[in-house]
């Protein structure tokens, strides 16, 4: 299963209002389950290769995640949301500046942190362009799909 329909199924989840949810195709099964109002996603392989790597996911990082730092109420802010379930680092490597820090300016398209999942670092782009007013998440935090990530304010 790719991680693009793994994206779906979890944002499908949310928006059905289902609590549980199991696919299995060959050899991969995945369950999504919905304990309040954010998914927690287990996937395990059922068979495993020797040399195959293992597709696991920590799920009790996810199930246990740090709750999102109180967002506050300004109406012109928007936030920018985490696509999906993962390890949130704000530059590509400890040596390396952050991608976006606060009072920084963004454009559509450019690249505000990267989410690390099931080993692969996805780039996060930012929809709109505008200037970083607060960075809601800490280096190397576990984060939830549509967790607040940014807020930004328009330009």
């Amino acid at each position: 299963m790719e991680l693009k329909e793994i994206r779906e199924l979890i944002k499908f989840v949310s928006q059905a209002g289902v609590s549980e949810v199991g696919i299995e195709q060959g050899d991969f099964k995945i369950t999504i389950k919905t304990t309040s109002d954010q998914p927690v996603v287990v996937h395990s392989p059922m068979v495993q290769a020797p040399s195959a790597p293992a597709l696991t996911a920590p799920a009790t990082a996810a199930a246990h995640a740090a709750p999102a730092a109180p967002v506050e109420a300004v109406s012109n802010l928007i936030t920018i949301k985490s696509p999906m379930i993962g390890t949130f680092y704000r530059s590509s490597s400890p040596d390396k500046p952050s991608f976006a820090s606060v009072g920084d300016e963004v454009k559509a398209g450019k690249v505000v942190c990267i989410i690390e999942a099931m080993k692969l670092f996805n780039e996060i782009e930012s929809e709109i362009s505008g200037k970083i007013v607060k960075v809601l998440v800490e280096n190397a935090q576990p984060v939830e799909y549509d967790q607040p990530l940014f807020l930004v304010e328009p330009a």
